[in-house]
């Protein structure tokens, strides 16, 4: 007896399994529910190899899925939170290092391109200010930099005449102080002589004349001169103000 042969139309289920599986297009599958079945098939294939290849490995593995609806799958041999701080160490360790180092040599790059700058613009600005190279100014400019000269040389004046209006007041200071002295150094040699000469007039003295005494001191002498000499400074000082 033979047995009527069974035709299998081509796409049916029985014909895809006979003929293997075929490539599926990498795509977004549209079906709900064909979707989530192959979520479904798909990530416990994928917690079975991160499984597999930590034991056989010994890896240290972390596995992080989210499904569409937000749910989470996670898988690890020691800890998820463990393995991603590694793994942030271990990102930061490969590109701190040279990106430090790049920003370093940036920072001192752009650092001394600026001081050079600098140095070129105070040159400048020196030899603009000795009177050298002006061709290259415009009016403006040249109007400026008078300016700023005039300004200058005003500071300068002023500070030159406050020296010299202290050291003239330290002067005149000094000459009433010298005068002082002079005049107290008078009065002593006025009343040393008065008292030699009442010595001389007292009964039982000598029978000889006494010479009088002169009323030159050498101290008062040079103080004298001194306050004079510092007179002609103050005079030789305000007659140059």
């Amino acid at each position: 007896m033979e047995f009527p042969t069974q035709v299998m139309e081509e796409g049916s289920p029985s014909s895809q399994r006979k003929m293997g599986r075929g490539k599926i297009e990498i795509k977004r599958i549209e079906n709900t529910t064909n979707r989530q079945v192959t979520f479904c098939k798909r990530r416990n294939g994928l917690l079975k190899k991160a499984y597999e290849l930590s034991v056989l490995c010994d890896a240290e593995v972390a596995l992080i899925v989210f499904s569409s609806r937000g749910r989470l799958y996670e898988y690890a041999n020691h800890s998820v939170k463990g393995t991603i701080d590694r793994y942030k160490k271990a990102c930061s360790d490969q590109t701190g290092a040279g990106s430090v180092a790049e920003a370093n040599a940036q920072y001192y790059q752009q650092e001394a391109a600026k001081l050079r700058g600098q140095i070129k613009t105070a040159t400048e600005n020196n030899r603009h200010m000795m009177g050298e190279g002006l061709s290259s100014l415009s009016m403006k400019e040249l109007k400026n930099l008078e300016t700023k000269l005039e300004k200058g040389i005003n500071r300068i004046r002023s500070k030159k005449n406050e020296l010299l209006f202290a050291e003239i007041e330290f002067m005149q200071k000094r000459e009433i102080e010298l005068h002082n002295n002079n005049q107290f150094l008078r009065a002593r040699i006025s009343e040393n002589e008065r008292a030699q000469q009442s010595m001389s007039l007292m009964p039982g003295g000598s029978d000889y004349d006494l010479v009088p005494s002169q009323s030159f001191d050498s101290r008062n002498y040079f103080q004298i001169e001194l306050a004079g000499a510092e007179s002609d400074q103050v005079n030789s000082l305000m007659n140059g103000i």
